[in-house]
């Protein structure tokens, strides 16, 4: 079956919804849609069908997919100018955080002419948000960052790499097509990392520190799906399987409204420097930042390990089942793994304390604590 639910926006959730993205397109006359899309997802087989149904429904969409691994201010620029160049009326994101962020900066671009980081979040940008943006719908095809359903795009700057958040109530998709089906083509690398961003994202926003007593239980089901789910999801998946885990995914993203963490300014900056995975460097870090966190919040850790279904609920346990989870899904313990070295971790420190991140952890983090937790994990 597919389902109907809002919670922010609009959702029409399972096996099959993308067929129904023409038809709602052309209820809203819409018929030129901008399609973003990172360069792996043009080239698959599920994306050129859902080019080509658009285009039998009388539709004519334009695809843009110049983007980097992890996006910056150029990629953005570039996908504006395609809009204004193509006339398009509307913009579909299709992919994971990196195309939907794309995305979401391009309907900001549109009718916002100012420096692109004028509207950075962190400086209050978002008071210069005051005209009308486009259209935009979500089809996200990872179950990890859940961004269909946000507000922000995080967007780096070409030259120094540092990340910038642009926010905004308006950049919330209009609608979102969560098809599970869509997900059956990823590599069991893609479905691990994305999955373990999925649950640092719920985890996090469970113990972030501020009164959200919602997102504390959406968080805690996520908490719970994606550890029934994700291992299977890698290692022998089903359709349950994705669905479940698309759905953690979408969860952890209403859950982090709420707040992250230190592991994702331990992640941030492993992204900016050395171009690793976004959700394979949370995936890598969270178990060294969860046990940070265990001191003073032992009944948070005590829930966590309930939804996690641990056998004693305890911190110490909840980290030691995120190190054979990890294991399991074939994700590597140490960051030396994956090429970083101990001359990195000072400038790694450094781009960490800078983070927007970890201000809402349920513990406050020093420049030192990030060396220490950095050489741990390394």
């Amino acid at each position: 079956m597919i389902y109907s639910y809002s919670f922010p926006t609009n959702i029409r959730f399972g096996e099959g919804a993308i067929t129904e993205l023409s038809a709602y397109l052309k209820a809203n006359n819409l018929s030129n849609p901008l399609v973003v899309t990172d360069p792996n997802v043009r080239e698959l087989g599920f994306f050129k069908k859902i080019i080509s149904d658009l285009k039998n429904h009388g539709l004519k969409p334009e695809v843009f997919s110049e983007m980097h691994k992890n996006p910056v201010k150029s990629d953005v620029l570039k996908g504006g100018d395609f809009y204004h160049q193509t006339k398009r009326d509307c913009i579909v994101g299709i992919g994971g955080g990196v195309a939907m962020d794309v995305a979401r900066a391009i309907v900001l671009r549109i009718n916002h002419h100012r420096d692109l980081f004028d509207y950075d979040d962190l400086i209050g940008g978002d008071k210069y948000v005051t005209e009308p943006v486009p259209h935009f719908i979500g089809v996200p095809t990872t179950s990890g960052t859940g961004s269909e359903v946000g507000r922000s795009a995080i967007i780096s700057e070409d030259e120094t790499k540092k990340k910038r958040i642009l926010f905004h109530p308006k950049l919330m998709a209009k609608q979102v097509f969560a098809d599970p089906e869509l997900t059956d083509e990823l590599p069991p690398f893609i479905t691990a990392a994305t999955g373990m961003d999925a649950l640092t994202h719920n985890m996090e926003a469970f113990l972030a520190k501020g009164f959200h007593p919602m997102a504390e239980g959406i968080a805690l089901e996520g908490i719970r799906l994606i550890c029934e789910n994700l291992e299977i999801a890698v290692n022998d998946p089903t359709p349950e399987s994705r669905s479940n885990m698309m759905m953690a995914s979408l969860m952890g993203a209403v859950a982090f409204q709420k707040g992250l963490g230190v592991v994702h300014s331990l992640a941030h900056p492993l992204s900016q420097l050395l171009d690793i995975h976004h959700g394979l460097a949370n995936a890598i870090c969270i178990p060294y930042g969860m046990r940070f966190n265990i001191e003073g919040f032992e009944g948070k850790f005590e829930r966590i390990a309930q939804a996690m279904n641990v056998e004693h609920q305890t911190g110490a346990a909840v980290v030691s089942a995120l190190f054979e989870l990890n294991e399991k899904i074939g994700i590597p313990k140490k960051l030396n793994e994956k090429g970083v070295k101990e001359e990195h971790i000072e400038l790694l420190a450094d781009l960490a304390i800078d983070d927007f991140c970890h201000p809402s952890n349920p513990k406050q983090v020093s420049r030192e604590d990030f060396k220490k937790l950095y050489k741990e994990a390394l």
